[in-house]
């Protein structure tokens, strides 16, 4: 277990943000019986890191997320964002939450649905407007400004999402497995306009993601979960600067640190070696 306008979010970003879980155990009710989730689970994120966590499915990351949000509160356990202990309510709002649906808004266009994070802060809907288009070039997404989401194809409409997610300020983010539904030549190429948009623009950043390939290329260190309840049982940290070229994947180092993330949740049996 590891124990370890505009001018506002320039401003927030010379802050930063920092996030540490201590000792967190949460329960979920079916059928009236109460069934542990989450023991005992301590980890930090430092401003600017970026961290992934992997586990089998139900091992909790995602209520692990959903408590770093603010929207429920643990069993047990302390959540502190930037030195200062929270609650549910403290939590709100202070990061960006990005899930596997883009749940962009069907009746609005693009710049518009990319827009709410800014008009939820009361910025007017002409300077909302021009401050999401001004970012469309970086995920090539110009002459899509207004189009609808029913006329974009799956990857836009997450790149659309995550414009939103960055114009909110917020210096954390959580993202919940959000190229899950992508797919596998799509979602590489969300990888990497993902990690480019962070290389831009730093952020503090905990992805949930079941493909290990993706975490390691993505995240300075690999938190992993046992099953259910979820504990930490290995930190895998990746020693490379982001962001990293494709040829990373291809590298002996990559393949090592896959090896011990597949060794680690039991998908290689220990002791066997890489062909």
């Amino acid at each position: 277990m590891e124990t370890s306008g505009p001018d506002r979010r320039n401003r927030a970003s010379d802050r930063g943000s920092t996030l540490e879980v201590q000792a967190v155990s949460a329960t979920y009710t079916e059928r009236r019986m109460n069934l542990p989730v989450i023991d005992d689970v301590s980890f930090s994120v430092q401003s600017g890191e970026f961290v992934a966590l992997i586990g089998p499915s139900g091992c909790g990351k995602s209520t692990m997320l959903d408590i770093v949000a603010g929207l429920i509160e643990p069993d047990v356990g302390v959540i502190v964002v930037d030195g200062a202990t929270t609650t549910t309510k403290d939590r709100l709002g202070r990061s960006a939450y990005m899930h596997q649906r883009d749940l962009l808004l069907p009746w609005r266009n693009a710049v518009d649905n990319a827009a709410i994070a800014l008009r939820i802060q009361g910025v007017p809907r002409s300077a909302a407007r021009q401050q999401a288009a001004s970012q469309f070039a970086a995920f090539d997404l110009t002459g899509f400004e207004d189009k609808y989401p029913a006329q974009l194809s799956g990857g836009m409409r997450q790149r659309v999402a995550f414009v939103r997610t960055m114009l909110g300020g917020q210096r954390l983010i959580l993202l919940d497995e959000p190229f899950g539904s992508l797919d596998a030549m799509t979602r590489t190429a969300a990888q990497d306009w993902l990690a480019a948009g962070l290389a831009r623009d730093r952020r503090t950043v905990l992805l949930v993601t079941h493909d290990v390939d993706e975490a390691i290329f993505l995240a300075d260190r690999v938190i992993v979960l046992s099953s259910r309840p979820g504990r930490i049982i290995h930190v895998e940290s990746i020693g490379l600067a982001r962001p990293r070229p494709r040829e990373f994947m291809l590298s002996d180092a990559f393949s090592a640190h896959r090896f011990e993330l597949m060794t680690r949740l039991g998908l290689i049996a220990s002791g066997e070696t890489l062909s």
